[in-house]
């Protein structure tokens, strides 16, 4: 329970699996997250192979042993920087489909062997084995009850709450494994070669999801590669016009020049920004596993919950009593309350919780006989001090018991449970000596003020659809209930993963809310796959965020954190590129003034000479990115001004910003080279 109140140290435990892989992939000559950062990296290899040739050979042609020394350990740093924050922040790794095997393989089986029961891993099943499965044990794979019934609970494949009574013959002996036996006991046949299992098929869903590329990520791409292509070309061009005015360039000057001018700035902070928005994700209560996550929910267009325990609580509450005709409600609640005295689940409790604490009070079962619930009788009571036999259940089991007691079962009752079953709730009937006493009303709780988020979203430009495995009529009813735009009935694992592809397909961003392990293969198919905290394991492997509140609308704070996080990215990129016009006016005039004296009036900055011309714009473009931390870390404030408006302060503040700071910062530093050049 303290994961769910300490949001640190469950973040804590969330990466530590993580941690060791993170610094075993912490090598920044192959860590590239982007192209400006990859030939940053080459530039650095390039560096440390011209330090040693220097210093061995003692050739000074391509730059003394020191000069490169510097320039290498510069370049060094900025990629070591660059490349720190993200390699923690994305070692969580794909660890989905590991979860659902593991799952698979932990559970054990009673197996029968010659008449004998033997203790056996689930991973050794095969299709014929028989296992036996009592109150308590998780089914360990797919198979037919051959004999028996039991209750199961099913939450952890299907995600509903609600248990389900599976039999030997008919159509409902099927059982699938990861469920629960909650009461009785069962035989099972396995139905299901290795490799064909429920799980099985998860598994390769999982496996064969993948993320597309956002238009925001793909945009930044293109712009990094463009400029990087650019300015390779601009390069390679110095070299002829070097040779003929006589300065030829080293290959020190090469890499640094290159390396000042693509924007390497906006390259090393793109993970500081993803990192930020990570921590800003975590004071909301929601643990994300990569800032890209973050980024792409501030533009998602659809969104997918799962209905039970997404929208509605997933405990279903008692909510009503409707006394049978001529039944005193009062007693009729007093009746309730004795049978669930002892119910010590979240239904029974929510009886007890309705009939009200004074009632409860005066009620007592001293010296009584519980009645346990069974898949068999399909009820759950006591029997009184007094011989008084109050039962509850579903409808055709108290209808047996009052025929069996020569009562009648009441109209007005029946039409009660239709009508409660019609608005997507469960009936529970309750009985006194077989003498009808009315019904219980259980709901689906939908958890509190979400009708008015989902309207915050819809406001928003996101569209939601909730996905239920329930019934069309009730699916109707809990999505009017709820306020969302859109449902899905009876929906298996393939429907949410194919209705994701397509509307990706129709290049929409889909974002997916969901806790069963039946939602994992759709969690890891959308561009934003959020599970909740109370879901099973491998829903939070799949996804790439985790709710720790369980909130379905959770999204709309992780929305505006992305937006904020794109605006942010948007500003540092036209300071990085306001930043090379300084640079290159601070490394191409100092090059060539010495053989060229017309290029002196460039060199407006009036740096010392081509070695510390070349030193200075290195170590600014290595400082200047943990300088903007703070500002990345922080973000840049969003406001609802229009992209025009938007554009013009990204212009006037950072790209002007962006051309002074380089000319004051390169020519500080010229002033300290120069006591070396």
């Amino acid at each position: 329970m303290s994961k769910q109140k300490n949001p640190s140290l469950f973040a804590a435990e969330l990466m530590r699996p993580a941690l060791f892989e993170a610094f075993r992939k912490l090598n920044p000559m192959v860590l590239y997250r982007n192209p400006v950062m990859f030939t940053v990296e080459i530039g650095t290899a390039i560096m440390l192979i011209m330090t040693i040739y220097s210093l061995v050979s003692g050739d000074s042609s391509q730059g003394s042993f020191a000069y490169n020394l510097i320039v290498f350990i510069v370049l060094f740093l900025t990629v070591l920087f660059a490349n720190f924050a993200e390699a923690i922040a994305e070692a969580r790794g794909k660890a989905q489909a590991e979860s659902l095997r593991k799952t698979r393989e932990d559970t054990p089986a009673k197996v029968v062997r010659n008449g004998n029961i033997e203790l056996l891993s689930s991973s050794v099943l095969k299709k014929g084995d028989i296992f036996v499965c009592e109150s308590g044990d998780t089914i360990p794979m797919d198979g037919e009850i051959i004999e028996g019934l039991a209750t199961i609970d099913e939450s952890a494949i299907t995600g509903e709450s609600a248990p389900v009574i599976r039999e030997a013959g008919g159509d409902k002996s099927s059982v699938t494994g990861g469920t629960k036996v909650l009461s009785d006991k069962i035989k099972v046949e396995v139905t299901t070669q290795p490799g064909e299992s429920f799980l099985d098929k998860m598994i390769a869903l999982v496996e064969g999801a993948s993320r597309q590329k956002t238009p925001n990520e793909i945009a930044l791409t293109v712009l990094l590669a463009g400029f990087t292509l650019i300015f390779i070309m601009v390069c390679v061009t110095l070299k002829p016009f070097g040779d003929y005015a006589g300065t030829p360039i080293t290959v020190a000057a090469f890499v640094s020049l290159f390396v000042c001018l693509i924007p390497t700035t906006i390259g090393g902070l793109l993970s500081a920004i993803g990192v930020a928005g990570m921590d800003r994700a975590l004071r909301a209560n929601v643990i994300t596993k990569s800032g890209k996550a973050v980024e792409t929910a501030g533009d998602i267009d659809v969104l997918l919950l799962d209905k039970t325990g997404t929208i509605t609580i997933g405990n279903r509450k008692a909510t009503r009593f409707y006394p049978a005709p001529g039944i005193n409600e009062q007693e009729f609640i007093k009746a309730c309350v004795l049978s669930s005295l002892a119910d010590d689940t979240p239904e029974g409790k929510s009886i007890l919780e309705l009939a009200g604490e004074n009632v409860v009070k005066s009620a007592s079962i001293e010296g009584a006989q519980l009645i346990k619930f069974t898949a068999e009788t399909r009820t759950s009571g006591v029997i009184l001090a007094n011989k008084t036999d109050i039962r509850k259940g579903a409808q055709d089991a108290i209808l047996r018991i009052a025929q069996q007691a020569g009562n009648v079962f009441p109209d007005d009752t029946t039409q009660a449970v239709k009508d409660i079953s019609n608005n997507g709730g469960t009936p529970l009937v309750v009985a006194q000596n077989g003498q009808v006493l009315g019904v219980i009303e259980l709901q689906d709780i939908i958890k509190p003020g979400i009708r008015e988020r989902f309207e915050r979203l819809r406001r928003m430009g996101v569209k939601t659809v909730m996905v239920t495995g329930d019934n069309p009529l009730t699916a109707k009813f809990i999505a009017e209930k709820s306020g969302v735009d859109d449902f899905i009935a009876e929906a298996k694992p393939e429907d949410k993963l194919a209705y994701i592809r397509r509307e990706q397909a129709d290049g929409k961003l889909v974002a997916m809310m969901g806790d069963g392990t039946n939602d994992a293969p759709a969690l890891a198919q959308a561009d934003v796959g959020v599970a909740m905290n109370s879901g099973t394991q491998a829903a939070k492997e799949a996804g790439n965020m985790v709710d720790l509140d369980n909130d379905p609308t959770k999204l709309i704070e992780v929305i505006e954190i992305g937006k904020q996080l794109l605006i942010t990215r948007g500003t540092l990129t036209t300071f990085s590129i306001a930043n090379d016009v300084a640079k290159y006016f601070a490394i191409v005039p100092a090059l060539f003034m010495a053989s060229i004296p017309a290029l002196q009036f460039l060199n407006i900055m009036h740096l010392n000479s081509p070695e510390s011309a070349i030193i200075s714009a290195v170590i600014f473009n290595a400082i200047i990115i943990p300088m903007l931390i703070p500002l990345a870390l922080r973000g840049v404030a969003y406001r609802p001004i229009g992209a025009e408006a938007l554009l013009r302060r990204n212009l006037l503040v950072y790209g002007l910003g962006g051309v002074i700071l380089p000319f004051i910062g390169i020519k500080l530093i010229d002033l300290l080279m120069a006591v070396w050049f």
